[in-house]
């Protein structure tokens, strides 16, 4: 189990350091780390993720959605629960909008991997959802669905959600996500062509290459 307060104060600081680094804005955002088995703590509704105290949190029964005290957890709390359930080896989970991802999140545009070193271990399975409103159950069972099969998910016209076994590996995978959009879609405006690492590659860098262990889906690593 680990402990409440650091876990609070650890996601307040990572909500400074994505708003520092326009990976958020405003309120548009959640982020919840798992407390225990059956338990997570996740942003309270409403809250500016560049400015949380302890009392922007909420502790939430993960097979319930039910959550304790008088403040309301975070209107995208199915999602949430949905990945942890699906995903016991999953321990953090960030949803924000930062501008280049949720640009294509808004377009055709096509994520790839094959760039650079962290592009190809942090976005090795990324899928998509649809557009739903936030915080509806079809939201938040579209996601639980695909949080079997990636580690990062785009939502249509809406913004992005990663999720690891901690929320520094979480905090690493949405920069890196921003990262890639934001170099896909400069490339585009500039008339670059990128050059993809070729597939043979990628494979030997992920399973030989000793930079991390490979994060498999379901908690397995190589």
């Amino acid at each position: 189990m680990n402990d409440l307060n650091n876990l609070k104060n650890e996601l307040a600081n990572v909500g400074r350091y994505l708003l520092a680094h326009e990976l958020a804005w405003g309120t548009s955002g959640n982020m919840s780390a798992r407390l225990d088995e059956d338990n997570m703590v996740i942003t309270a509704s409403g809250t500016f993720m560049g400015d949380l105290g302890q009392d922007d949190f909420v502790i939430t029964h993960i097979p319930t959605g039910t959550y304790e005290g008088t403040r309301r957890a975070s209107k995208e709390t199915p999602f949430h629960t949905g990945i942890y359930n699906r995903r016991p080896d999953v321990g953090a989970i960030l949803h924000s909008s930062p501008f280049y991802s949720t640009m294509v999140a808004c377009s055709e545009t096509s994520i790839f991997s094959e760039l650079f070193i962290e592009t190809m271990y942090y976005l090795e399975n990324i899928a998509y959802v649809n557009y739903y409103h936030p915080g509806t159950e079809e939201l938040g069972k579209a996601i639980a669905e695909k949080s079997e099969e990636a580690n990062v998910i785009i939502m249509k016209n809406h913004g992005v959600v990663v999720f690891d076994d901690y929320l520094t590996e979480a905090k690493m995978r949405l920069e890196t996500m921003e990262m890639a959009c934001r170099m896909i879609i400069t490339a585009k405006s500039s008339g670059i062509m990128l050059n993809r690492i070729p597939d043979k590659v990628v494979t030997s860098f992920l399973e030989d290459s000793k930079y991390k262990p490979r994060k498999i889906l379901g908690g397995q690593k190589k």
